[in-house]
């Protein structure tokens, strides 16, 4: 797995695998591209808001339960 930020466009990409992408999705503030429906690369786009606010939601958790986070 690798990770990358590029800041100038503020998008934090995971890359969980090298294959080519047959296709990707939109998902709220991600895209996510697959090959064979199996998730290849996560682009999260504004990356430094949505982990802004992810850091807040996971401050105001308590406990080890599930938090929905609404994009």
């Amino acid at each position: 797995m690798k990770i990358k930020y590029d800041r100038e466009v503020d998008i934090l990409m995971i890359e969980l695998s090298d294959e080519k992408i047959d296709y990707a999705e939109e998902a709220g503030p991600m895209i996510i591209h697959f090959k064979d429906n199996k998730p290849v690369l996560i682009e999260i786009l504004d990356a430094s808001e949505f982990l802004a606010e992810l850091t807040k939601i996971s401050m105001k958790s308590t406990g080890r339960e599930a938090v929905e986070v609404k994009t």
